[in-house]
């Protein structure tokens, strides 16, 4: 099993910079996890082409997908409520926590709230 420190959730900036060749640096070994949140945004740009399309879902079957549930969505309420975190924003945060994951994303918000393990990830 993969320890605690191996496991990262993705936000969806870090999936696009990652899609577009954008990342400074490898991402870290371990196991990845995406929120639904996260699916549902990729695949709901407007005029995505199917090539995209086929490439954003290749990405997505090589990572877990982790769905709402009971204590994702109690965590998320109370960020919401608390720190005033966009609902797609809080729900991802959640996701990391009830998964115990360092979440990899380049949200200024995210970044800077002590209530989110995060790590920012250079981009070119």
């Amino acid at each position: 099993m993969v320890e605690a420190a191996n496991r990262f959730v993705l936000d969806t900036n870090i999936v696009l910079y990652y899609l577009g060749g954008r990342l400074a640096e490898s991402l870290p070994a371990g196991q990845y996890f995406v929120s639904v949140v996260t699916e549902m945004e990729l695949l709901s740009y407007p005029n995505i082409s199917e090539t995209e399309e086929r490439h954003i879902r290749g990405f997505l079957d090589r990572v877990q997908i982790v769905n709402l549930n009971d204590t994702v969505k109690t965590s998320a309420i109370s960020l919401r409520r608390q720190h005033r975190f966009k609902l797609p924003d809080a729900i991802v945060v959640a996701t990391a926590r009830s998964l115990q994951a360092l979440l990899l994303t380049n949200d200024v918000q995210l970044v800077n709230s002590p209530h989110a393990q995060t790590r920012s990830v250079t981009i070119t």
